[in-house]
């Protein structure tokens, strides 16, 4: 019996895949054989199909028996609460990144969380059902208001919850000296911060409210950070202006010592919105950079760097080992809510980090409540989140229910709602970005040179 599966043709293949995360490449040959004949005509090949799922023996009981752990492996993150709590502490910054997504110039308000916006959130936080929790403090700058990440990090170890839970800063590290590093370290707390590739790139992409350049800032911290034996993980934001150097992006992580490389497409949202016919590209564009810096990564892997790209390790967890990560924006559904909430400074709770930047905007369509009249069970209950959960279930959206790529990727309520005014419309950029990304990595992966490398990722 032939089990359900996607295809695609790549390259001179066919790639097929399935609900369990298993993939398979076969000859055009061995694929018609299989719509035929239920059989590729090639032994070694029908036992990987066999093993993979993507044919069976007996009844669906034992089919389903068979594969199940896969199943929940691959849907392993809708067996706990909410476990995300992003914290706006404030919504000042001292920077003026050309594509930021948590300011417009419909942006008027400048808010700090105060400390009793601050316990409530965190009391909230803490009826999630889930056993770890992360709490993430952002921004504007977090560091502007460190007193209010001192204050929610000693509150909630002042009660002794029956969770584990980290905290996380993510921040330009500019403000960063030795009594907040202090801080950090006796509390664990880890750190994030952007780095949007060589001097000339991050400048134009990340200056200073003052216009100068935020480079070298940065990267001095880094290495301060690496002295004290702190370590810092790190993003790229993709401009047009990064396009034309994924070989110097690459190269300007390895010079800061760091390891990992989180390559972000641009999200229309915030400024990215308002100047994206300056700093915007297409589909295409950002496809093949994203190929260029994939292949840069791995000569580097060859030349005896340790170093992986962020989405792909991501996309190759679920690929290789049919099991994927809570993170948020690839799963189905979608971490809205389910999987994260963001506090705003005025005490407004949002499905995501993504909605609270849509109200910055203008636009509350995602709050759930507030931490003066809510509670935890009462945001769960709010249609808003019910609606967010129900438009980003992958299985059932028109357009990606049978596409190759529905078991490792995943919509964004929002971003279809902020380009399309409608939840459950497809953001075609968004779709389009995460097809480029995946056509790399399977394409890379056909390559069985590449697998060993790639295995070493995860």
């Amino acid at each position: 019996m032939v089990g359900h599966f996607q295809f695609k043709q790549l390259g001179s293949s066919y790639l097929l895949t399935n609900d369990f995360g298993c993939h398979c490449f076969l000859t055009p040959q061995q694929f018609h054989s299989l719509l035929r004949d239920k059989q590729p005509g090639d032994a070694d090949k029908q036992q990987e199909l066999m093993e993979k799922g993507f044919l069976y023996e007996g009844g669906r009981e034992a089919y389903i028996q068979q594969h199940m752990s896969r199943l929940r492996g691959m849907r392993s993150y809708l067996f706990q609460g909410t476990s995300l709590h992003i914290f706006v502490v404030t919504t000042h910054c001292n920077g003026s990144c050309i594509y930021c997504q948590a300011q417009s110039h419909l942006t008027g308000k400048r808010m700090m969380m105060d400390a009793k916006t601050a316990r409530k959130a965190v009391d909230i936080a803490l009826q999630s059902p889930a056993s770890e929790l992360s709490f993430e403090f952002q921004g504007g700058e977090p560091l502007m208001n460190m007193d209010i990440i001192r204050e929610i990090v000693t509150y909630t170890e002042s009660l002794h919850p029956q969770k584990h839970i980290t905290f996380n800063i993510v921040s330009n590290l500019t403000l960063l000296d030795a009594d907040k590093l202090d801080f950090i370290r006796e509390h664990q707390i880890s750190l994030s911060t952007s780095l949007d590739g060589p001097r000339e790139i991050h400048d134009r992409n990340r200056p200073f409210l003052s216009g100068e350049g935020m480079f070298d800032a940065v990267s001095r911290q880094i290495r301060w950070l690496h002295e004290q034996s702190v370590p810092v993980g790190a993003i790229e934001t993709t401009t047009r202006y990064t396009l034309a150097q994924p070989e110097a992006l690459a190269d300007a992580y390895c010079e800061m010592g760091l390891h990992s490389l989180f390559i972000r497409p641009l999200t229309p949202l915030g400024r990215a919105a308002e100047q994206w016919e300056t700093i915007g590209y297409t589909p295409a564009e950002f496809t093949e950079f994203y190929r260029r810096c994939i292949l840069a990564i791995l000569e580097k892997n060859r030349f005896g760097y340790a170093m992986y790209e962020g989405h792909a390790r991501l996309f190759l967890r679920k690929i290789l080992t049919q099991y994927a990560d809570n993170y948020m924006d690839l799963r189905s559904p979608c971490g809205a809510a389910v999987g994260q909430m963001a506090y705003y400074p005025d005490g407004n709770i949002y499905t995501c980090d993504e909605g609270r930047m849509l109200a910055e905007m203008g636009d509350p369509t995602f709050r759930l409540g507030n931490v003066y009249t809510d509670d935890y069970a009462a945001l769960i209950g709010n249609p808003v989140f019910r609606a967010a959960c129900l438009a980003s279930v992958t299985e059932s959206q028109p357009l990606c229910g049978d596409c190759v790529y529905q078991p490792y990727c995943g919509v964004c309520p929002v971003v279809s709602h902020a380009l399309q005014h409608d939840l459950t419309s497809h953001s075609f950029y968004r779709c389009n970005i995460y097809q480029g990304m995946l056509d790399t990595l399977f394409t890379l992966l056909e390559d069985t040179s590449n697998l060993e490398l790639f295995q070493e990722w995860l």
